[in-house]
């Protein structure tokens, strides 16, 4: 059922807001609608342009809550006030700020320690004294690499008696890494040779000692060290935050309420006048809600409430709030998926719930499979709350019910007699048609009792709507009611051979309906006094009034033969677990047991899902279009109902 609400206005003095949301509003549902906008003829509003005060402390309070672990599984300590609340944030945040200081020190150290050793570390192969070598006085010496292309040639240039030694480091894929010592008289020549051969020279700073590798290692104990300290740090913060654990998650909670509830600001309007500042919040309430909301509020002379009862006072349709018992509610999936109903509409949940169960069950009748269905769905519901879980296992209900019908189990036919029949087997003579798989039969007038039950829907909302062309003269209202009614008589009469009606009256029956529809725009314009004129010519009426009449006799045929589908699923449904038992050789008496399980599992998850498509294409398509628009918005409250008392600071 769809929850029927009322627009509210909430008004009272400017500085009274945050009291009022906190105190009240945080424990209804309320959607808030901008009362800038809805109260347009009201004079002097003014929107709010405050900034919110909690948005700093919230910030830091989700931050710390952030590091903790299993901050879902601590208890809020709900003692804090809100001063005890920004002290807590002060505090804790100078003392984080401090450690994070230290801590982006000593990442510092640790870059240029990194920085040190990436430079020395393609020169560990050299054996000499780093600390001697950048003293040298009497010899010259150029730190650098030179392309791997390039060293053959340097080779050559070295046997020629270049007078110069080089000295290999590390090789890379592009980049031989030394250092060549010269004598000072030759540094000229021997540097314009290697500059020739594209060497780079790599500047290594006077603070090295030892050989390149010992002055590496020395680097990554350094580094090892403020590694360590850094830990420290972030086990010191760590640990500081678990000792407050309980407090910051309850002022995390707190001040997502309090920055929540002054947000309610961007929905309110501000009315000044010369006396008196006063906010006004407007939105939508349910009845119940309204109905204690009023009762709580009348004692309090702050707060002013007025209820709407006129629509053409405000924008819009109330929004949608959809209410079912909890064995429905999963249906309401499939509500959504297709728009929920408006709020003069009737809420087919219920509906769907147990036609969609229904056919299912017909379509995909197996005791053991829908057992599996059953129990697989309602351990996934029950567990994860998962809509689809708790259709599939309603769904299993119906199944397993047919599957009795059927006398199939897990596929077997020959454990339990069918209560009903064997949809393979079971056939029924019809007049002029001949011989009938009987499922097929009962599938098709189960599907004209829906469609006629859809067009009874259909009338309903119309009426509802006051909508006299849909409700009267509309192909799915009492005129299309009245011909497809008459058409499933005359059918039913034949079919079982008995008499039909005389012809005149079978004219009157079929013919009188169909000119209903044909002309329901100007018996529509002559029933409400409309006097505006027809947009088309006469002629042009009637040709596209005869082909309106054709598209919907039409589909009243082509949506009837649609439901041939449910027998057809139900016979295929049996057909491949004969397939499946054949396989597994359960003629012979002794089946395979494997291919038995395994082919029950492909079926039940394939063929089940086909089924649970096609049931909800009838729905959608042959039962919905006929009575259902589905154009209501949903109820989108800016507050959830809390169900424990909070204390208020």
């Amino acid at each position: 059922m769809i929850v029927k609400m009322k627009f509210i206005n909430i008004s009272g003095p400017r500085n009274d807001i945050d009291r009022v949301t906190d105190l009240y509003l945080s424990r209804y549902e309320i959607q808030l609608e901008s009362a800038l906008s809805e109260l347009k003829t009201v004079d002097n509003l003014r929107p709010f342009v405050e900034i919110n005060p909690y948005k700093d402390a919230l910030g830091k309070a989700e931050e710390f809550a952030g590091y903790l672990v299993n901050a879902d599984e601590i208890s809020p300590d709900t003692s804090l006030g809100l001063d005890d609340i920004f002290e807590l944030i002060r505090t804790t945040n100078e003392a984080y700020l401090k450690i994070q200081s230290k801590k982006e020190t000593l990442k510092k150290e640790t870059e240029t320690l990194l920085n040190k050793q990436k430079l020395i570390e393609p020169f560990r192969p050299l054996d000499g004294e780093l600390d001697r070598i950048l003293h040298y006085k009497y010899i010259n010496y150029r730190f650098g690499r030179i392309p791997v292309e390039q060293y053959g040639r340097l080779e050559k240039y070295l046997m020629d008696d270049l007078g110069a030694i080089f000295v290999k480091g590390e090789q890379d894929e592009s980049y031989l890494y030394g250092v060549y010592f010269v004598s000072p008289g030759e540094a000229q020549k021997v540097d314009a040779v290697f500059r020739s051969l594209h060497f780079e020279k790599i500047t290594i700073p006077d603070e090295y000692t030892g050989t390149p590798a010992d002055a590496y290692q020395k680097l990554n104990r350094q580094i090892t060290e403020v590694s360590r300290k850094i830990n420290d740090l972030n086990q010191e913060a760590a640990d500081m935050l678990a000792q407050k654990a309980p407090q910051i998650v309850a002022s995390k909670q707190r001040l997502e309420e309090l920055a929540h509830n002054f947000d309610v600001r961007k929905m309110a309007a501000r009315m000044e006048d010369q006396k008196e500042d006063y906010y006004i919040l407007c939105g939508w309430m349910s009845e119940d809600d309204v109905a204690r909301f009023m009762e709580e509020v009348k004692d309090d002379d702050k707060v002013f409430v007025v209820v709407e009862e006129d629509r053409n006072t405000y924008f819009g349709d109330p929004p949608v709030k959809l209410q079912n018992p909890k064995l429905f509610k999963p249906f309401e999936m499939f509500i959504g998926m297709y728009g929920l109903p408006a709020h003069n509409e009737i809420d087919p949940t219920i509906f769907v719930a147990v036609t969609y169960s229904f056919i299912f069950g017909v379509m995909f009748g197996d005791v053991g499979q829908g057992l599996l269905l059953l129990i697989g769905g309602f351990l996934i519901y029950h567990f994860k709350k998962k809509p689809l879980a708790g259709i599939i296992a309603c769904a299993g209900v119906f199944s397993t019910i047919f599957g009795f019908m059927f006398g199939s189990i897990f596929g077997f036919e020959d454990i339990i007699e069918p209560i009903w029949l064997r949809p393979i087997d079971h056939m029924t003579t019809l007049p002029f048609i001949g011989k009938l798989n009987t499922v097929f039969i009962v599938s098709v007038a189960f599907g004209m009792g829906l469609i006629i039950l859809a067009m009874i829907l259909h009338i309903v909302n119309a009426l509802r709507s006051h909508d006299v062309e849909n409700a009267w003269f509309d192909a799915n209202g009492m005129a299309g009611l009245v011909f497809y009614a008459s058409a499933v008589a005359t059918i039913v009469l034949f079919m079982t051979g008995h008499k039909t009606p005389a012809g005149i009256v079978l004219a009157v029956m079929f013919g009188v309906p169909l000119l209903l529809i044909l002309f329901k725009e100007p018996l529509t314009k002559k029933i409400q006094k409309r006097a505006d004129k027809m947009e088309e010519e006469k002629a042009m009426f009637f040709v596209q009034g005869f082909f309106e009449i054709f598209e919907t006799l039409l589909s009243y045929f082509s949506n009837t033969l649609s439901f041939v589908r449910i027998g057809a699923f139900a016979v295929s449904h049996a057909a491949m677990m004969e397939v499946v038992l054949m396989l597994a050789g359960a003629e012979s008496g002794s089946p395979n047991w494997i291919v038995v399980v395994l082919g029950n599992l492909f079926v039940c998850g394939m063929e089940g899902l086909i089924v649970g498509i096609q049931v909800l294409r009838l729905e959608y398509y042959e039962m919905f279009s006929r009575f259902y628009k589905g154009s209501g918005r949903a109820f989108d409250p800016y507050t959830k109902t809390q169900t424990t008392k909070k204390k208020r600071s």
